[in-house]
């Protein structure tokens, strides 16, 4: 490593490199048989019915229908791949039509990307048929498609198809699996929680814990119309993922065991894993075959200690029994997030809300920009059939991609890696029936190394884009340095027209965001300990499990804001120690209220109201940037301490902390 005149070590910034280091996801071989398949065949026939181009154009559908594959459960895999399909359809009927024709392809393409970045913010699927609709428009323009013109959306939705059928090709035989081992896991991150409570660990096990119960309600909701009774399976797997949320709350609870007491003993989280076994197996009620006796699973539980104990106990136990209950004893249950509005009211509400909202208006428009400025500068600058720049364009500025400064470096990067694999492909390998097995050797890297990083997946895609596109126009090694030009200048445009000149750029929102949560958590105090125990016990849970998808969203921000540039970096990392405070609030608020649920004695009305109030202040300091008071539960403390037991004194510690965390940031 390069070292300065004086001793000091030189190397690249952490938010420059930090997109560079690959991910620890592990490859999904059925996924790379499937691109590696669903790329060469359609290839392979081509060639024998002496239609190359027809080939190339069904392998780039099936490379379009690989990317989008990205969801776990069939239901969900089924649309994200159908539905883009037709949008892209759509878009390369409109390229197509406007091929050749400069000024009217700008105006065209302006238009398209407007209605690309406004789409992005309905939901995953949209955002996908957004993206796929531009990026289909743009290679339209830029390249010869075969006559007539419904020739190429036809070739692109039959190459979909192919991805589409290899997919669902395992539904009979594994349907409900994915769901199973998405609750499993969250059974499973749960018990590692409950491990770990008192511990060190204990924190970051809480993060995993959000993390798998996001990703299990998105799962299993995403798909549940309004009827539950529809699907058995699915309302049994969500009562099963709602009676997880007791034991979150009691392993909250049993951080505050007295240290003397040690960690849980093991026969706690124990029993935990063995739920996460039965739901992952079928055998929920500990048969064989997924017979049921309606009998619940024997715990050997020893006998609890304290409150937090108890609260456990209680919460495995009827977790235990919500496993071996039969089909329709779960029909009706709510589920802990409430009830959603069926599918097609949901999309119509997000699709009012993109029309309305300021925010999508300004990401349709900046993306609009960048597209209409790429293809002026193809339009006016001697660059043939430059379709490249505006594709580099549409994979950076996405808007709900993450940053777009480290998405035009990793592009650029990731680029240049594609291109050097590329060089000897379009060298050395004769077109022809040679570019079967390439194809399907590339293909094959696209899923392993998208896991890895957006980089790595810019590279495994290149090559493959640039053989099959060769197919199309014939300028072989010709393609590559030209390619590389053009991305250059689409991260080039991208940063300038879709970054520096948007001051919302340089700003995180993290502030914003975690005043809204401390808000909430301000409200979720109040209704914590309104009324005697066991008051309000649906209310709580779905206020909490809000909170923390409240601030996993917070986080993700986070984690994009430290790959941008300073000074947004650097003001983001000084915001993450509150992150952490107010998720500790949070919990601390949740063990309390189990533990008076269990034995501890209720806490006086005002000394809630005090720390209520004090979260209420900080909310408003973040809003306005304005120094904090001074919180107001120093006098409830004194006045706890001459009445008896200090039962808030663990949650009145943590938002003391927190307002001593954020002072510095508000200074």
């Amino acid at each position: 490593m390069a070292q300065h005149a004086h001793g000091v070590r030189l190397s690249p910034p952490t938010w420059l490199t930090a997109g560079l280091r690959p991910g620890p996801a592990p490859v999904p071989w059925a996924a790379v048989a499937r691109a590696s398949v669903a790329l060469s065949a359609p290839l392979a026939v081509g060639l024998a019915a002496g239609r190359p181009a027809y080939g190339a154009l069904v392998s780039m559908g099936a490379l379009s229908g690989v990317i989008g594959d990205t969801a776990d459960a069939y239901r969900m895999r089924f649309f994200n791949i159908a539905v883009p399909q037709l949008f892209g359809a759509v878009g390369v009927t409109l390229g197509t039509l406007v091929y050749g024709r400069d000024w009217t392809a700008v105006a065209v393409l302006t238009l398209v990307a407007l209605v690309s970045g406004m789409i992005s913010s309905i939901g995953s699927v949209a955002s996908v048929s957004g993206l796929l609709l531009l990026l289909n428009a743009v290679v339209g323009a830029g390249l010869p498609m075969p006559r007539p013109w419904w020739t190429a959306p036809l070739l692109l939705t039959a190459g979909g198809a192919v991805v589409l059928l290899l997919t669902l090709f395992g539904w009979p035989l594994r349907g409900g699996v994915p769901e199973r081992a998405a609750v499993a896991a969250s059974y499973r991150s749960v018990a590692a929680f409950v491990r770990a409570a008192g511990t060190p660990e204990h924190d970051e096990r809480r993060q995993d814990v959000t993390q798998s119960l996001n990703a299990s309600y998105d799962l299993l909701l995403a798909h549940r119309t309004r009827r539950h009774g529809r699907s058995p399976g699915l309302t049994r797997l969500i009562a099963r993922l709602n009676a997880l949320i007791p034991i979150v709350e009691a392993a909250s609870a049993a951080k505050l065991r007295p240290a003397r007491l040690g960690p849980l003993p093991e026969a706690w989280p124990a029993a935990v894993a063995a739920l996460a076994d039965g739901t992952e197996d079928g055998t929920e009620d500990g048969t064989e075959d997924g017979a049921r006796t309606d009998q619940p699973l024997p715990l050997d539980l020893p006998a609890p200690t304290g409150p937090s104990e108890r609260a456990l106990e209680r919460a495995l136990r009827y977790a235990a029994a919500v496993a071996a209950e039969p089909d329709h004893a779960h029909t009706a249950e709510p589920d802990r997030l409430g009830r959603p509005a069926a599918p097609w009211v949901r999309t119509r509400r997000a699709a009012r809300a993109a029309l309305l909202s300021g925010a999508s208006w300004r990401y349709g428009l900046r993306l609009a920009l960048c597209i209409g400025l790429a293809q002026v500068v193809v339009s006016v600058l001697p660059v043939p059939r430059s379709y490249w720049v505006a594709l580099t364009v549409t994979f950076v500025l996405k808007p709900d991609f993450g940053s777009v400064f480290s998405r035009a470096v990793l592009r650029a990067l990731g680029t240049a890696g594609g291109l050097l694999l590329a060089v000897p492909v379009l060298a050395e390998v004769p077109r022809g029936w040679w570019d079967v097995p390439t194809v399907a050797v590339l293909a094959a890297l696209i899923p392993a190394f998208s896991a890895k990083g957006y980089a790595f997946q810019t590279a495994a895609i290149t090559p493959v884009i640039l053989l099959l596109s060769d197919l199309l126009n014939h300028q072989g090694f010709g393609l590559v340095l030209p390619r590389l030009y053009d991305s250059l200048i689409g991260c080039g445009i991208a940063l300038v027209a879709g970054y520096l000149c948007w001051p919302e750029s340089w700003h995180t929102r993290i502030g914003d965001r975690l005043a809204d949560t401390v808000a909430d958590a301000s409200a979720y105090v109040a209704l914590a300990f309104a009324g005697a125990p066991g008051h309000d016990r649906p209310a709580r849970p779905v206020r909490r499990r809000r909170l923390y998808r409240d601030l996993s969203a917070v986080r993700s921000e986070f984690q994009r804001a430290l790959t941008e540039p300073p000074p947004t970096g650097p003001r983001a990392a000084a915001w993450w120690p509150l992150v952490i405070a107010v998720e500790r609030v949070v919990e601390a608020t949740t063990a309390t209220r189990v533990r008076v649920e269990h034995g501890e004695p209720a806490p006086p009305p005002d000394e809630v109201a005090a720390i209520a109030a004090d979260l209420t202040a900080l909310a408003g300091a973040l809003r306005t940037g304005t120094p904090l008071p001074k919180p107001d539960g120093d006098a409830a403390a004194g006045a706890a301490g001459a009445t008896g037991p200090d039962v808030l004194g663990p949650l009145r510690s943590e938002v003391r902390a927190a307002c001593a965390i954020a002072s510095p940031v508000l200074g």
